[in-house]
């Protein structure tokens, strides 16, 4: 991977866990302004709403929580405890500081999550399931540490939702694994956004476990 200023461009760019790590790591110190700031992000604050839309509530597991951004929200809004789960240590460090956080978990979701099984009764994600990030291949590690009946809300990119086979996978979940499933359409990002991602949208995958 190059060396230049990590953006948004390098993100969807990525390719593996390394570069994941890699990346994160240099972007951390000024994610929340140089990124979500700059771009109105609001993917987070839809996630967050979402989740306690449907009657979700801790404790909670936030996957792929960066510095925090929907953890923030998630407690402004009265839900927790939250648990912290991520690749990217200095993001981890970043999200411990804004004090919201019961505990951090350094994971590599592709190799799972390590917690005991059925730990968490809410399950949220925003942001990681996008361009070069997590596929729907680690949707059973995310199952394994929710309990019967727990809550899911994970932002998934609207132009990888066919392609990437997320909308198989749930198909399949649908099956015996997960149940009451809704898919609300968000923009990724506010009015004051620029640039050619600023129209993007997510998925809001909303359902329970089994």
């Amino acid at each position: 991977m190059s060396k230049k200023t990590p953006d948004l461009h390098s993100a969807y760019s990525l390719s593996s866990p390394d570069e994941n790590r890699q990346l994160y790591a240099e972007w951390a110190g000024d994610y929340d302004d140089s990124f979500a700031g700059r771009e109105d992000y609001q993917l987070h604050t839809h996630t967050a709403r979402a989740f306690v839309g449907a009657g979700g509530q801790g404790p909670v597991l936030d996957v792929g929580a960066g510095t925090g951004l929907c953890g923030a929200v998630l407690s402004a809004l009265g839900v927790g405890p939250i648990d912290a789960t991520d690749i990217s240590a200095e993001m981890l460090d970043q999200a411990m500081s804004k004090d919201i956080y019961r505990d951090v978990i350094e994971a590599d979701l592709t190799r799972g999550i390590p917690v005991p099984r059925e730990s968490y009764s809410g399950i949220v994600s925003s942001g990681t399931f996008t361009h070069g990030h997590l596929g729907p291949e680690v949707f059973p590690a995310l199952l394994r540490v929710a309990r019967p009946g727990a809550q899911f809300a994970l932002s998934i990119n609207a132009r990888h939702f066919e392609k990437l086979g997320f909308a198989e996978k749930l198909r399949q979940l649908e099956q015996g694994q997960i149940r009451n499933l809704t898919l609300p359409e968000v923009r990724i990002y506010g009015d004051l956004a620029a640039g050619p991602n600023k129209d993007d949208t997510a998925f809001i995958a909303l359902f329970e476990r089994v």
